[in-house]
C-alpha cells in the first residue's frame, strides 16, 4: 500500500514502510543507547536476530552498530554467559590514581610558600613556586621517584584545585627582607610541618583584620540587587574581626571586636575557644602562627604574661612562632581575610548586627565560620614593669639566635 503525494503536477508514491522504518530506526538507537554493557550487547543480538537474513549487515548498515558488538552479544545470548567489562583495568592509571596522597604532598610542599594577596581584592593564593621546584621537593622530601612523578599539567591541575597560582604579582612584593628572613621561614615550616604530623600539638594560625567602619557605604563590590550607598563614608561605628584558623582541620573562627584588639582580647578568646578545643582535640601542646604585630609581640609584656598563665592555668605547653616582619601574608589567616572581605563586598555594613549575620553565611572551605560578637571595650597600653617581666621571662624558653620569632612556654605547677 502506498500514499500518493501531489506536488504541482508530479505523483509522488510514498511507501508506508519506509515511513515506518525511519520511525522503528529511531526507537532501536533509542532504546540501545539507554542501555549499558551485557544488556546492551543481548538487546542487540536480539534485534538482529528478528531481522532474519543479512541482520548484521543491516544493523550495521541503518543502525550503526558494529560488527563487533553484534557478535559479541550473539555469543553472550546463546551461551549465556555475560562478559565484564572492566574499563577501570584498560590503559594506564592517571598519576593521581596511582599517587593517593599527591595532593596531601604537594599542598604539605606548597604551604610555607603560600601566601594571600595583600590588598584583598581577590581571594586567589599564591605560590612562590615553580613545579619544576615542586618536583624535585617531592622527590626530596616525600620520597617519590623521577620517573613515578607527574608532569607538568596534572601538578597544575592539583594547583588549581587548592586554589593556588603560580603568577608573581608585584603588589605583594615585600617591602624589604631582613637577614634572618630565611632562617625564620625554614624554622617556621619546620614547626608547622611537626604540628600537622602530630596528634599532640593543634596549630592555630592568628591576626586581626583592618577595622571596618559601619554604615551605608560602598565597599566597591557588585550586588544583583540595585543598592544605593551614601556619598560620604560619615561615621557609623566600626569593628575588628579577629580570625582564628586551624590549618590542619579548616575550621574558622570570627570573633568582631569593638574596642581596640589587645593582647587581653587575643587571649580572652583563646579562653572562650579552650574548651572546645581540648574536648575535640585534646592537645599537649598548643602551636600559635602569628606576626609580630605590636599587641602580640613577643616583647609585648602583657602578652608573654597572659601566654605564661594560660600554660599554667590549662596545664598545656604553648609554642609562638613568628613569620618575618613584612611577611605576614604567608601567615594562613590572613587567606580568611580576603574571603571576609570578597563575601561581604557589594553589600552595606550599616550596623553591627547586619555585618555579624553577613559574616556568618560566608564560607571558608566550604563550612560556615564559628561567629561571634564582643562588646566588652578593653583597656590599652596595659603592660608589666621591668622587675615583674623579668620574672616572666625567667620562665620561657626563646630560641638562641632568633629569640624574637620563637618562644616556648611549658606549664609549671605553680603560679607566679
Amino acid at each position: 500500500m502506498a500514499n500518493v503525494l501531489t506536488d504541482g503536477n508530479a505523483e509522488i508514491k510514498v511507501s508506508i514502510y519506509d515511513v515506518l522504518s525511519k520511525t522503528i530506526n529511531s526507537l532501536l538507537k533509542s532504546a540501545a543507547d539507554k542501555l549499558k554493557g551485557s544488556l546492551r550487547r543481548q538487546f542487540i543480538a536480539e534485534t538482529v536476530i528478528e531481522l532474519g537474513a543479512g541482520g548484521q549487515s543491516i544493523a550495521e548498515r541503518e543502525l550503526g552498530w558494529n560488527r563487533g558488538t553484534i557478535r559479541k552479544g550473539m555469543h553472550e545470548l546463546v551461551s549465556g554467559i555475560k562478559c565484564v567489562d572492566a574499563y577501570n583495568l584498560r590503559g594506564r592509571k592517571k598519576s593521581e590514581v596511582r599517587l593517593k596522597n599527591l595532593e596531601r604532598d604537594i599542598r604539605d610542599i606548597v604551604e610555607i610558600k603560600t601566601q594571600a594577596d595583600a590588598t584583598l581584592h581577590t581571594t586567589r593564593q599564591y605560590v612562590k613556586m615553580t613545579v619544576e621546584e615542586i618536583r624535585k621537593q617531592l622527590i626530596e622530601q616525600k620520597n617519590y621517584k623521577d620517573e613515578e612523578i607527574p608532569k607538568r599539567r596534572t601538578i597544575n591541575n592539583v594547583l588549581k584545585r587548592l586554589s593556588l597560582h603560580l603568577k608573581k604579582v608585584l603588589k605583594n612584593k615585600p617591602f624589604k627582607k631582613i637577614p634572618k628572613t630565611d632562617a625564620i621561614f625554614d624554622e617556621v615550616d619546620k614547626m608547622n610541618r611537626e604540628a600537622d604530623a602530630s596528634e599532640d600539638i593543634l596549630r592555630l594560625s592568628m591576626d586581626a583584620k583592618a577595622t571596618v567602619k559601619l554604615g551605608p557605604f560602598s565597599r566597591g563590590g557588585r550586588n544583583r540587587n540595585k543598592i544605593e550607598a551614601a556619598d560620604h563614608d560619615f561615621g557609623g561605628g566600626s569593628l575588628t574581626p579577629f580570625n582564628i584558623l586551624l590549618p590542619k582541620y579548616d575550621e574558622l573562627f570570627i570573633s568582631f571586636a569593638e574596642s581596640k584588639v589587645t593582647s587581653d582580647y587575643i587571649w580572652d578568646r583563646l579562653d572562650d575557644l579552650w574548651p572546645e578545643f581540648r574536648n575535640k582535640y585534646n592537645p599537649s601542646t598548643l602551636l600559635l602562627n602569628l606576626d609580630n604585630g605590636p599587641e602580640n609581640s613577643s616583647r609585648r609584656t602583657q602578652f608573654i604574661k597572659r601566654a605564661v598563665d594560660f600554660a599554667n592555668t590549662n596545664q598545656v605547653k604553648v609554642q609562638l612562632a613568628y613569620y618575618p616582619p613584612y611577611h605576614s601574608k604567608y601567615n594562613p589567616v590572613e587567606r580568611t581575610h580576603g574571603a571576609l572581605e570578597q563575601y561581604w563586598n557589594g553589600m552595606l555594613l550599616l550596623n553591627a548586627e547586619i555585618a555579624i549575620e553577613i559574616a556568618k553565611n560566608m564560607k571558608w572551605k566550604g563550612e560556615h565560620p564559628v561567629v561571634t560578637h564582643i562588646t566588652k571595650i578593653y583597656e590599652k597600653g596595659v603592660k608589666l614593669t621591668k622587675k615583674a617581666m623579668s620574672v616572666y621571662e625567667g620562665v620561657i624558653n626563646r630560641l638562641e639566635g632568633l629569640e624574637d620569632w620563637f618562644v616556648e612556654i611549658v606549664p609549671c605547677n605553680t603560679s607566679i
